[in-house]
């Protein structure tokens, strides 16, 4: 199968001023200092496009981060393709390197970014172009011998590269939303212990490993340069992956903002990759005893009727973690609306509230049907 090859490097040429093209390669050891050392993306302040074989993908419902806008790649050297997983993430080849990329529309200075879901100036096959956005960060995933290692970049004032933050970073921004309404913020890039937060999925070995770019996630068409294609063909034809069932026998979550499907996909889509890399049975939550996957038994471990385990202060007085038909009345609605740092889910990755999340998973309460008073 031949290595599919994306038409880059022509268009970083005509994008970037007649510039050599950026070329990826895998970094087996030490932490770059400069994003542009990975060569996976190049910019020159007005345009950003990906490099020759880096392969951009979306997330059917992706993860909420502050609003931020994300631009997903995968990459991986000659000779190595992914091994399909149904009901995994994709297992990624050592020498895999994954970018994400945060940006958002800019309504004023660089500092004042618009905090809705409407949408942002996308990637066209010249690049994305950077006037009127704020490039934040890219975070890097490489899968190296020893395992996954997180790196985040943020980017500087010129948009030109960006620069190794292990500590991590707080930016202070200014978002407002569709009615004019502003809120300072403080986004936060994460540090090396944090990115192990989210990643390691399993509590036990403590490994980190991707999170979005499992089939059921990705299994969705994406508009690339030569047209639309379902992602995963698109890998599959790319070499990126190796046997797979197709996109009609492979598991497909739900856009969560889609009203055409259930309720209750919907809401259970939106919780499996918003929280359950943390609350799972394995996971870095499982003395919560809540499991949010989109598979997991209705019942208490769901939260419906569920007493708190471990949530201490931060049950807002409320008394089970899901109280069916009673939104104002659930934990877990009250910790996605506050933004009290001791209480908010989730723990990290927002400092403001995602409110279109939020009605989601209130009308899915609401419609809930259970008696938790004859329980106990």
């Amino acid at each position: 199968m031949l290595r599919f090859s994306v038409l880059a490097l022509a268009l970083l040429t005509a994008a970037c001023g007649g510039r050599e093209a950026a070329m990826p390669q895998f970094i087996e050891t030490g932490n770059p200092a400069l994003l542009s050392e990975w060569g996976m993306m190049a910019s020159d302040g007005r345009s950003l496009v990906l490099s020759d074989g880096v392969v951009p993908y979306d997330l059917n419902t992706p993860l909420f981060s502050d609003y931020a806008h994300k631009q997903r790649t995968i990459w991986m050297p000659e000779g190595v393709s992914a091994t399909y997983r149904e009901n995994d993430v994709l297992d990624f080849p050592v020498g895999t390197v994954i970018t994400k990329t945060f940006y958002y529309p800019r309504t004023g200075t660089p500092d004042e970014v618009r905090s809705t879901l409407e949408t942002a100036p996308g990637w066209r096959p010249d690049g994305l172009d950077l006037a009127g956005i704020r490039l934040v960060e890219t975070r890097i995933l490489v899968h190296r011998e020893s395992g996954w290692v997180a790196l985040p970049y943020v980017w500087n004032a010129d948009q030109t590269d960006a620069e190794l933050r292990r500590a991590g970073e707080i930016i202070r921004l200014t978002a407002s939303d569709a009615d004019g309404r502003e809120q300072d913020f403080a986004y936060a890039v994460p540090n090396a212990n944090q990115c192990a937060g989210c990643h390691a999925v399993n509590n036990t070995t403590r490994q980190i490993q991707p999170i979005g770019p499992a089939p059921r996630h990705i299994n969705r068409d994406y508009a690339y340069a030569g047209g639309a294609q379902n992602q995963l063909e698109h890998l599959y034809a790319a070499g990126y992956l190796g046997d797979w069932p197709g996109a009609e026998a492979t598991p497909r979550a739900v856009n969560y903002l889609d009203t055409t499907t259930p309720l209750d996909a919907r809401a259970r889509d939106y919780l499996d990759i918003n929280c359950a890399h943390c609350h799972n049975p394995s996971g870095p939550a499982d003395t919560s005893g809540l499991h949010l996957q989109h598979d997991a038994p209705t019942g208490p471990n769901l939260g419906l009727c569920k007493l708190p385990i471990a949530a201490g202060g931060g049950t807002g007085g409320r008394r089970f973690g899901i109280m069916p038909g009673e939104p104002e009345e659930s934990i877990l609605l009250y910790r996605m609306e506050t933004n009290d740092p001791g209480a908010m889910m989730p723990e990290l990755g927002r400092a403001i509230r995602h409110e279109e999340g939020i009605a989601l998973i209130r009308q899915w309460i609401w419609e809930l049907d259970a008696d938790c008073q004859a329980r106990g």
